[in-house]
């Protein structure tokens, strides 16, 4: 159908382009990804048929298609079975959380463990440096090597628990690079996997990376509903699943013991791989069972030191089951994911002391602290989390927006994370924003923070 039959039709994009520019498919893809970076479509739009579009520009169909696949790819456009393409809510996100946030806000937006740990840890690591073969903390040693080291491991992550052996254990530089092993050494480009509809948005960086895309998963009361996992399989392709059980970033809800059984039951019905991102498992006095105890052959868990010990602390222990062991331990290697032989040294020495369980104690009785401070300025609005959680999932009142209280909290000093932030593809954000209790340096900086967005909470209201 010729375009001028197209002039008056409700579409919702129709692009431009010059015939003259090749390969056409790239110069409209560019063009499009240039109309949702520049609000030209705003998330949640809902694309033409692909059909349609081709008609209207008059081109062939697999042109669109290869369109509406680069865009798919790189996070821009979520597809939805028998509904359509749509501009993904998160489309900007990645450029979002690469801000820089400015030095005179007061940080409560990242989710930073306060300083307990800091001195302590300095004290270890001075003792060590006296030791008369120190150099060898600074050499190419291959951290995990020492089974020692391997046992400590085993021993941090009972603590979480999951019951595992050193055979199981791989070592990474930090929880994220972790993510970033597991899905590349587990999927190949255009792979798809499911989520939470909020979800870590360093998961979603790493799988916009890889070619990776990721599938929002119905939840109800905070937990992924298992008919919608099934449904998610049976219908959108996904091989895996990715999953916060415990103090899940960023709404700080915990997922039940019984549900984390049929979600088990689920991945070792249809063979999927769970990634179990266990960072926030140590924060609570009695952890519930890890995911991978349910499910040991399907579940890389991931033991993250930066919230449980010190954020600088960048080592994280993996459990992985045999079936996918050399894959990930290969990724590992070929993304160059290497561990500091010193901080997996220190890592190790606190954990096989006993040291770590007065580290993560002191954690402890700092964010109920500060958790009973921020009940005290939020007590009139829902505030999600636990009191050991260094972070809480704050609910908006009136009909403002996750975005615009992060614009009108940071215009007053304070920086906090919006829900689109976390958002996942069609997912409609939560009116929510992030508040990280423990990210303030002191006590009277938290206070400070709270009475100003505790005033804008009262101006909204």
């Amino acid at each position: 159908m010729p375009i001028n039959s197209f002039e008056n039709y409700p579409m919702s994009w129709k692009p431009s382009i010059d015939k003259t520019e090749k390969p056409i498919y790239k110069a409209l893809a560019r063009q499009l990804e240039q109309d949702i970076v520049n609000g030209v479509l705003l998330p949640g739009t809902k694309l033409p048929p692909q059909r349609e579009l081709a008609d209207y520009l008059d081109l062939n169909l697999s042109t669109i298609s290869k369109v509406f696949k680069m865009c798919e790819l790189k996070g821009l456009l979520s597809a939805t079975v028998g509904s359509g393409t749509f501009v993904s809510y998160d489309a900007l996100s990645n450029a979002y959380l690469l801000e820089d946030t400015k030095p005179k806000l007061i940080e409560m937006g990242a989710t930073l463990p306060d300083h307990a740990s800091y001195e302590p840890l300095m004290l270890h690591l001075s003792s060590m440096l006296q030791e008369t073969d120190y150099e060898k903390w600074f050499g190419y040693g291959r951290a995990g090597e020492s089974l020692w080291q391997k046992d400590a491991a085993v021993k941090l992550i009972r603590r979480g628990g999951f019951e595992t052996t050193v055979e199981h254990i791989l070592f990474a530089n930090g929880g994220q690079n972790a993510i970033a092993a597991a899905l590349a050494g587990l999927c190949k480009p255009g792979d798809r996997i499911g989520v939470d509809h909020h979800t870590y948005p360093g998961l979603k960086t790493v799988a916009s990376m890889l070619s990776v895309q990721i599938v929002p998963i119905k939840s109800e009361n905070g937990e992924m509903k298992p008919e919608s996992l099934e449904y998610a399989y049976k219908n959108e392709n996904i091989t895996g699943i990715y999953l916060i059980p415990d103090y899940h970033n960023p709404t700080a809800s915990f997922m039940s013991v019984e549900n984390r059984k049929v979600i088990a039951e689920i991945a070792k019905k249809y063979n999927l791989f769970i990634i179990e991102d266990a960072s926030y498992h140590l924060l609570g006095k009695n952890p519930l069972p890890a995911l991978a105890s349910f499910a040991p052959e399907q579940v890389i868990h991931i033991a993250s030191l930066s919230k449980s010990l010190a954020p600088g602390l960048r080592l994280a222990y993996v459990a992985v089951p045999y079936q996918f062991k050399e894959p990930v331990s290969r990724a590992l290697y070929n993304l160059n994911i290497t561990v500091s032989p010193l901080l997996a040294e220190l890592a190790a020495r606190t954990i096989v002391s006993n040291q770590f369980e007065v580290l993560i104690e002191g954690h402890r009785e700092q964010t109920i602290c500060r958790n009973q401070i921020a009940n005290r300025y939020f007590a009139d609005y829902t505030c999600l989390g636990g009191e050991t959680g260094i972070f809480r999932w704050l609910l908006l009142p009136g009909g403002i927006t996750g975005a615009e209280f992060e614009k009108l909290a940071a215009e007053h000093g304070v920086q906090v994370y919006a829900a689109e932030r976390f958002v996942v593809g069609n997912s409609c954000p939560e009116r929510a924003v992030r508040v990280s209790v423990c990210a303030p340096e002191t006590l009277e900086e938290l206070e400070k923070g709270l009475i100003i967005l505790r005033r804008l909470l009262n101006d909204l209201a």
